[in-house]
C-alpha cells in the first residue's frame, strides 16, 4: 500500500524494488528447471499462472500436479475471494479506512486490496506446484520495513491475509481443506512474525 510515485522517498523506492517475497530457490529436487521457469516467468511479471502455464507444468512435474485444478479456481475466483476478505477485514475493523484509520485515505485502502490480489498469487503458486515453501526470507524482511517506513497496520493485514484462506476454502470441497491450508498458513505466519520482528 504505497503513497503516489511523486511522494516515494527513495528509501521506499527501494524497498519496494527488494520485497518480492517469492523465491523457487528450494524447488530444484522438487521440480524440474523448465518447470521453474514457467513459475519464475509469472512471478517477474506478477501475473497469476495461466490454463497453459498449467499444463506444461503438469506434464512436466506430474508428480506435483495434483493440486493445479485448485490453483486454478482461486485464479479465476480472486475478485470475489479479496471482496469477501475485505468483507471480514472491516467487521473486525469498522473504523479503518476513516480519517485517522490504517487504512485511510482510499489510495491506502486500494493498495491493501491490491496487496490481497498479489498474496492469492503467490499462494497459488505454492499450490500449483504442490510446495508450501515458496517464500523469499530476504524479501519477506524488505517487505517487513517497507510496511514499517508505510506504518501499514500489521494486524489488519493479518486479518485479510486469513479471510483470503477462509473465502478460498469455502470454494473448494472440506476434504482438501486440510491439504490446502498449510499453503496459506505458511504465508499467514510470516507476516505475524512481522510485528514480532525487530531491525
Amino acid at each position: 500500500m504505497y503513497p503516489k510515485i511523486d511522494m516515494l522517498t527513495d528509501r521506499i523506492k527501494e524497498l519496494i524494488a527488494r520485497a518480492r517475497i517469492v523465491s523457487f530457490a528450494s524447488w530444484d529436487s522438487s521440480h524440474p528447471a523448465a518447470s521453474i521457469a514457467i513459475f519464475q516467468a509469472a512471478e517477474e511479471t506478477r501475473v497469476y499462472l495461466t490454463d497453459d502455464d498449467c499444463a506444461k507444468i503438469a506434464i512436466l512435474s506430474p508428480q506435483t500436479s495434483q493440486l493445479i485444478p485448485v490453483g486454478q479456481l482461486f485464479r479465476d475466483r480472486v475478485v470475489e475471494i479479496v471482496e469477501e476478505a475485505r468483507a471480514d477485514l472491516y467487521t473486525q475493523f469498522p473504523q479503518i479506512t476513516q480519517p485517522g484509520g490504517g487504512l485511510y485515505p482510499p489510495e491506502r485502502a486500494e493498495a491493501c486490496w491490491r496487496d490481497f490480489w498479489h498474496y492469492l498469487r503467490t499462494i497459488t503458486y505454492g499450490i500449483v506446484g504442490s510446495n508450501t515453501e515458496y517464500t523469499s526470507a530476504d524479501g519477506l524482511d524488505n517487505l517487513r520495513l517497507l510496511y514499517q517506513e508505510l506504518q501499514v497496520p500489521i494486524p489488519a493485514m493479518t486479518v485479510g491475509l486469513e479471510g483470503l484462506k477462509a473465502a478460498s476454502l469455502r470454494r473448494i470441497d472440506p476434504s482438501q481443506h486440510a491439504i490446502v491450508s498449510p499453503y496459506f498458513d505458511h504465508l499467514i505466519t510470516q507476516l505475524k512474525s512481522f510485528t514480532t520482528s525487530h531491525e
